[in-house]
């Protein structure tokens, strides 16, 4: 592991120009001019036992979220045709739990039904799974599993006490056992040192199943939790690690998420530019402010991108 770490900060410290150019012919040479539209849909919100230190949704600490039941399934239908004609390709479900019970499950799965109706990709987001749950979404339709790992294995701990490193690690493995793509990444800006993010990516490069999408999220610093008052990231390390991660997973969808709010334009150019090309759209994510759609549309149409769903890689 130490080699790959040494391999990946060489790659990682070149010239920021250098380090995108380079990850620009990688990303060009498998890749369209277009960015995956996915649409994140909070169906249940609050209440989570876990101690996540960036999370409004722990019942540890004391935020404006509110603990809220899993939402019908008419509600759930809307916001899938709603997301549809925004142009989405892809939904996520989200859903604060340590892990699902059977009743969870049993609803979820109608969820995903409702979503592959509507002929887009489906993807979850609820804890931990075991090999047999992730075998039940796979067989009800479900595309993705998402479950970061957060941050490096050496950090990891400063953030989270209630489920450990090997735990997500496990549980990427039942994911990837079922057949289902893997949907895995982190955050970056909660405290971390740069060779934490380093060790992140050699993380992922180790996991069980190498990552078929990448969600890249900023710290949204939340009232109430332990890590409410970090400083911002220089967005140079976000470009650094975003053209990082192109070199090593060429193939991969890497998704600007939670946090895009707080990029300029031509920060968010500069993302698409070192490899980017997936964002979370719609003016929430699970309980933190994004991007408005028009928004998205104008920078979009500036920089001469198009939507992945209607274009052909």
């Amino acid at each position: 592991m130490k080699k790959l770490k040494d391999e990946i900060t060489l790659v990682y410290t070149k010239p920021l120009l250098e380090l995108v150019a380079t990850a620009y012919k990688i990303h060009s040479e498998n890749f369209a001019a277009d960015i995956e539209m996915c649409k994140l849909i909070s169906v249940k919100t609050g209440g989570c036992p876990e101690d996540c230190g960036y999370c409004a949704q722990s019942i540890k600490y004391s935020t404006a979220v509110e603990n809220n039941p899993l939402l019908p399934l008419e509600i759930v239908r809307s916001k899938i045709e709603e997301a549809k004609a925004n142009g989405a390709s892809r939904v996520c479900l989200g859903a604060g739990y340590r892990s699902p019970n059977q009743r969870v499950l049993d609803t979820v799965i109608e969820y995903v039904k409702l979503i592959k109706e509507s002929g887009l990709e489906a993807c979850a987001t609820l804890g931990g799974l075991s090999e047999i749950q992730a075998q039940e979404l796979k067989q009800a339709g479900l595309d993705y599993y998402n479950h970061n790992i957060d941050t490096s294995p050496e950090y990891y701990s400063e953030v989270i006490t209630t489920r450990s490193f090997n735990d997500r690690l496990a549980t990427i493995e039942n994911v990837a056992k079922a057949g289902l793509k893997v949907c895995c990444g982190g955050i970056i800006g909660m405290g971390e040192s740069r060779a934490d993010r380093i060790s992140f990516i050699a993380a992922l490069l180790n996991m069980p199943a190498l990552p078929d999408s990448i969600p890249v999220n900023c710290l949204v610093p939340v009232d109430g939790t332990p890590l409410a008052s970090k400083a911002n990231l220089d967005k140079i390390e976000l470009i650094r690690l975003i053209a990082t991660l192109r070199i090593y997973f060429p193939l991969t969808r890497i998704r600007l998420s939670a946090g895009r709010n707080k990029l300029s334009d031509a920060e968010q150019a500069f993302c698409f530019m070192a490899g980017a090309n997936s964002i979370f759209c719609g003016e929430k994510l699970l309980t933190t402010p994004n991007i408005s759609q028009s928004k998205d549309q104008l920078l979009f149409a500036k920089l001469g991108l198009n939507n992945a769903s209607t274009s052909v890689e």
